[in-house]
């Protein structure tokens, strides 16, 4: 019966370990993707400025996208 424990130990040590170096390496790569392919870009800051009814000036468009390459880190 011990000996069975101890397996069964192992078993989920190996399993929560796993999770956890599964969660690591998928976080790693998800940020190298973001930062590789950026889900949104100028372009797109200008058109939802300018269907909110606002004329976007440069500066506002880079304060923006300031604002989201800080959020991406």
């Amino acid at each position: 019966m011990g000996a069975f424990l101890i397996d069964l130990l192992k078993v989920l040590i190996g399993f929560v370990l796993g999770a956890v170096a599964g969660f690591f390496l998928a976080r790693n790569y998800m940020k190298k993707y973001m930062k590789k392919n950026p889900p949104i870009n100028e372009q797109m800051v200008k058109a939802m400025m300018s269907q909110m009814g606002r004329t976007p000036s440069q500066k506002q468009v880079n304060q923006v996208m300031k604002m989201m390459n800080k959020n991406m880190n």
